[in-house]
């Protein structure tokens, strides 16, 4: 699929370079992805993480580093699940269906065959009173995966900077904030002590506050780019490109040094049906190569894990640009 102004992911639709090729969500050498609600039964994971490994091993890389993974207590992700399975506005309508939809322990152990080095437990509250209880959940799976990247969470709340920095004590080393989902406005006052605690201790924040796939009453650049006025020296990572404001979020990233993205589900074949990246940006999206992360959102992907590798493959950027973002720029933020 191609579109006026958009550049096509990978695995079916033309890359930036205008490279065609196979059809769209194909699995490893053109296998069919798995059954539409998606459990990795009966497609070949060892196939499939051959194809993982042989794209950063082609790189000269030692693996990948994902910052945006979701793990959360099974109950959660299931509601999750169910969530996505019913299409609700916060898929924007769209069939999404979960292509890894397993048990925590299986995977953990697919991100591992696929070579991920580090990878987060992006865990976000949609209401009050929920943060601090995922985040101590939080730390006993960083306990227990030692290759995840301790993550956190906060609301706007009263007794967020105690929770906050709680956490901090405790090794957090991301955050994971998610306004669509919880509906609130970033530029809260409430959570002003918890910014300026992040900011001081140099903690990313991964935070989805673009408008896609649906919007909400406070994301979009406006509410993030005060939060930012307020701290410069945040390091928030906008999740999705900032999709659909992509060129926007790139005007944030070029104004605060401290600013990043990561590339969750932008670029590939599904993204691009509702979402296209305006091909007219990619000289920026070049530009700030030391300050993009690889984002998958595994498990939660209507398409096989390596579709998301393909399609930024597929913007024709080099793979100096491939090497920083699948694995340099998170092993520098991270100092893995």
């Amino acid at each position: 699929m191609s579109t006026a102004d958009g550049v096509s992911g990978a695995d079916g639709v033309s890359g930036a370079g205008g490279d065609d090729r196979t059809d769209s969500y194909d699995g490893p050498d053109g296998h069919d992805r798995p059954d539409g609600r998606g459990t990795t039964d009966g497609y070949g994971t060892s196939d499939e993480a051959r194809d993982v490994r042989r794209f950063w091993e082609g790189l000269g890389l030692p693996g990948l580093v994902d910052v945006h993974t979701h793990f959360m207590p099974e109950r959660v992700l299931k509601k999750v699940w169910e969530y996505f399975d019913a299409l609700g506005p916060l898929t924007g309508g769209v069939e999404w269906p979960i292509t890894y939809r397993a048990e925590e322990r299986e995977r953990v152990g697919l991100l591992r065959e696929f070579g991920v080095r580090a990878f987060t437990a992006m865990l976000y509250p949609h209401k009050p009173g929920m943060a601090e209880w995922l985040n101590q959940w939080a730390v006993e799976f960083a306990g227990r995966t030692p290759d995840c990247l301790h993550t956190a969470t906060l609301f706007p709340e009263p007794g967020v900077a105690a929770y906050v920095q709680k956490a901090v004590d405790e090794g957090a080393r991301v955050f994971k904030a998610h306004v669509q989902v919880g509906a609130y406005d970033p530029a809260d006052e409430l959570l002003d002590p918890g910014w300026g605690l992040l900011a001081e201790a140099g903690i990313p924040v991964v935070i989805h506050c673009g408008s896609g796939p649906s919007p909400g009453k406070h994301t979009g650049p406006g509410p993030v780019g005060r939060v930012l006025a307020r701290h410069p020296r945040l390091r928030l990572v906008f999740a999705h490109m900032g999709m659909p404001e992509y060129e926007d979020f790139l005007g944030l990233a070029e104004r605060f040094g401290e600013v990043r993205l990561d590339t969750t589900m932008a670029f590939t074949a599904f993204s691009e049906q509702f979402a296209p990246f305006p091909r007219r940006a990619l000289p920026r999206l070049a530009d700030l190569g030391d300050r993009i992360l690889l984002g998958t959102d595994f498990p939660n992907i209507p398409y096989p894990y390596v579709h998301q590798l393909r399609a930024l493959e597929g913007l024709g950027l080099g793979d100096e640009w491939l090497r920083a973002v699948c694995h340099d720029n998170g092993a520098r933020l991270f100092g893995l």
